[in-house]
Formats: structure tokens, C-alpha cells, sequence
């Protein structure tokens, strides 16, 4: 081979003509495969949405800390799936579905959200699952309750991950009515969430040998109790359950201990109530309820070391929407990776099929209708002497069963589950 000025250049060892061939054919193979996964990552990035009520009654229970355990989740799963980065955004839907609704759209049309996670407030969950369904788009609940985003209104596209009514009425219904609490009366927060823990609670109590004396319902975030506690009160029902969340459950408990009611002979039943209430509340005022979370941060030492690092970032323990947020976005992103795209049919496919195994649940599976089921834990609150560190709140009464917890797919209503 000559150079310009005649000179002979050495050959390259491998041959200059052979060599160009290779080196071109390697670069386009390499171009392809990373233009496939491009492709396959939509967009070239995957975008998680957090909806959920950062300024309300729930902002405790979900709220901003739930954001951080999604990128907490990104983070630990090394910031990127099939080679492209992972975003998370988040919103503040103020308990409102027409402002969820607003926002979903939104993302889902002009800012390439991919699935959107959290969405506390049942009402909210119900819209953002519906849009969810019309644009083909991946949502998982951690935040809401009601059983019909896994019955009668599931979804494809839809996943319900920690929690739903049917597993607190099992689980705190059942504990009461076993301890003697077989007549109950009901302060229901007035959607679709407390209609749903009323009802689960209800026939519960009532497939056990108990009845229901009576219910009232109070708007979202009432700060008055009095007149419905009354009522309660008047019931001679042995329990008063407590349909509804956040601060609605703590300030009734604050006014019933006003009225007397824990002292006149009466339990108290917090269906829904967690670790950050319990907080807020303080153990003075929250010692010996019974209560039912899927995940508490002290059970064992895995779940102790996510807590302390949880704690670091954000001055709190995890409940079990944050931790479930945190398993929600690693088995989408797990999903993902396993089925090579984001598309959402490819990924629900793996979404459905694969186990979920991490700090959040243990042999957790995924039924038709998009319920995951798993383990659920019985709780009551420490006295104050019983404490050993600050956020030491829980003793655990026991572990109930996935399948003990959940609704039989088969009988959810759910028009994907084959008879």
C-alpha cells in the first residue's frame, strides 16, 4: 500500500480491505442493537409517573415519601433498563379525580409516561385505571383500596400491589370478631373507598356470627367528628369500625377519646391505618389498636435494613405504600427487562407470570385479574414502656396467608378470570 508521497505503508496485519469490511460490519451490527433497544425502550427512556394526594389527609400514608421510594427503587436497579435511563416524575392529585384524570392524560399523550404507580384515593385509582386501560399504559396501585380495581371495573394494564379492603377486613375484622367485637357500627369516609371497607368489613363480621347495628357517612377530610361519633356511641354496637384513612382515622380517634367511648366499654377498629399514623397519632394516644399493614419495617432484618435506609432519605419508616411503591417500580422494571420492551402487553405478560420476590413480599404472585397476592400481617400497637427505639410501634399477632387475605380471583368479578 502506498501513502500520497509514495511511500510504502505496512500492511494492516489483519489486511486493509478485509479489515475495513469487518470493523463496518461490526459497527453496524453494534448500531443496530442499540437502535433495537432504543426502539424497544419506546422513546429512548422509560418514565414513571407517582400520582397520588401530597398536600391532604393521605400525605402522611402515600405522599411525597412514596416519590422517594421510586427512585429509591430506580437507583437500586442501577438508573436504567435495556441500556436506556429511567425517569420518575411525580403530581399531587389532591384527592380529586378530574384533576388525576387531567394530569394521567397528560402524561400518557404529551410527556411519554409510561405507567403510572401510587394513586392513592379509590375514586382517583378507578379514573387513572380507566385511562390506563383506553391508552394501553401500565398502572399500579399501592395507595387505594376498594377490591373493584381487581373486580368488576379490572384492567389488562391494571395491578393492585399492598393492600386492599378485603385484606383489612380479614385481617382486623376478623382478629375483633374472634376477641368477642361481634356488633359493629361504621364511620365511613363517603366514596368509593370507605363503601368498599364497610361492605368487605361487614360481610366479614356478619360470615362469622356477627352483625352490623348501624353506619354514618362523613365527608374526606372531616374535622368535626362529634355528631358521628355520637351516633356510634348510641349504637351500643362493641365496635365502632373506622372506614376510612389518614388523618380522618386519627382525629376521629382524638375525638373519641374526647367522648369516652374506649372507656364506656366500646372498641375502637382503625381498618385502615398505618405506621406513618400511628406516628402522627403518637403511642400515647394509638397503644392497643389492632390494625393490618403488608409490610412492616422491623418484622426482620432485611426489612429493618430497607427501613433505616428509607429513614436516612426522608426522616421516616416505611409503611407499606412506600415499600410498595419501592417493589412496584423493580418488578415493572424487572418486567421490562425480562420481556426486552416496554410495551405494555409484553410487559402486563411478564407482569402476570413472574414471581415477586423482594423486601416488600416473599413468593408473592400476580393472579388474572391483577391482584398481587401476599402475605398480610396483624398488628397492635406497643404501649409506650414496650417501646425499644423510636418507630418500634408494632407488636405482630400474626401473618395471614396471601390466599386467606385476598378475594379468590374466581369470584372477583372480573371479566379476565376464566371460570
Amino acid at each position: 500500500m502506498f501513502a500520497h508521497d509514495g511511500q510504502r505503508r505496512p500492511e494492516h496485519p489483519l489486511g486493509g480491505g478485509q479489515m475495513n469490511k469487518k470493523v463496518i460490519a461490526t459497527l453496524a451490527m453494534l448500531l443496530a442493537s442499540s437502535t433495537a433497544a432504543l426502539a424497544d425502550a419506546s422513546d429512548g427512556k422509560v418514565k414513571i409517573g407517582i400520582l397520588n394526594d401530597q398536600s391532604g389527609v393521605y400525605a402522611d400514608f402515600g405522599g411525597k415519601s412514596s416519590y422517594e421510594a421510586a427512585l429509591m427503587a430506580v437507583e437500586d436497579y442501577g438508573g436504567k433498563v435495556l441500556g436506556v435511563p429511567v425517569e420518575v416524575v411525580t403530581a399531587d392529585h389532591q384527592n380529586k379525580p378530574d384533576i388525576a384524570s387531567n394530569i394521567a392524560r397528560q402524561w400518557y399523550d404529551t410527556e411519554q409516561v409510561d405507567s403510572i404507580m401510587e394513586l392513592t384515593t379509590s375514586s382517583v385509582a378507578l379514573a387513572v385505571q380507566a385511562i390506563s386501560k383506553e391508552k394501553k399504559k401500565i398502572d399500579i396501585v399501592t395507595g387505594a383500596a376498594t377490591t373493584e380495581l381487581t373486580g368488576k371495573q379490572c384492567s389488562p394494564y391494571g395491578f393492585h400491589w399492598a393492600y386492599d379492603t378485603h385484606s383489612l377486613a380479614v385481617g382486623t375484622g376478623g382478629a375483633l370478631v374472634k376477641q368477642g367485637g361481634d356488633s359493629w357500627f361504621f364511620l365511613t369516609a363517603d366514596y368509593a373507598f370507605g363503601y368498599s371497607l364497610e361492605e368487605n368489613t361487614g360481610n366479614y363480621v356478619k360470615e362469622n356470627g356477627g352483625k352490623v347495628v348501624g353506619a354514618v357517612r362523613h365527608p374526606l377530610a372531616t374535622t368535626d367528628f362529634s355528631s358521628f361519633l355520637l351516633q356510634a356511641q348510641s349504637s351500643g354496637a362493641k365496635v365502632i369500625g373506622l372506614a376510612n384513612a389518614g388523618l380522618d382515622t386519627s382525629n376521629a380517634i382524638k375525638q373519641a377519646a374526647e367522648f369516652g367511648i374506649v372507656q364506656g366499654g366500646q372498641r375502637l377498629a382503625a381498618l385502615l391505618f398505618t405506621l406513618a399514623e400511628v406516628h402522627g397519632l403518637g403511642l400515647d394516644a394509638a397503644q392497643g389498636l389492632t390494625l393490618t399493614e403488608g409490610f412492616y419495617w422491623n418484622r426482620d432484618a432485611e426489612s429493618a435494613k430497607f427501613g433505616k435506609r428509607f429513614m436516612e432519605r426522608t426522616g421516616k419508616m416505611p409503611n407499606m405504600v412506600h415499600a410498595g411503591t419501592y417493589s412496584a417500580v423493580t418488578q415493572y422494571l424487572k418486567a421490562i427487562e425480562k420481556a426486552g420492551s416496554d410495551d405494555a402487553d409484553a410487559v402486563a405478560k411478564e407482569l402476570h407470570a413472574m414471581p415477586v420476590n423482594d423486601v416488600f413480599a416473599q413468593n408473592g404472585t400476580v393472579a388474572p385479574n391483577g391482584r398481587m397476592i401476599h402475605d398480610m400481617y396483624l398488628l397492635e400497637v406497643k404501649k409506650p414502656d414496650e417501646s425499644k427505639e423510636p418507630w418500634d410501634y408494632f407488636k405482630v399477632l400474626a401473618t395471614i396467608p396471601g390466599k386467606e387475605a385476598f378475594i379468590d380471583p374466581a369470584q372477583s368479578g372480573c371479566d379476565l378470570v376464566k371460570s
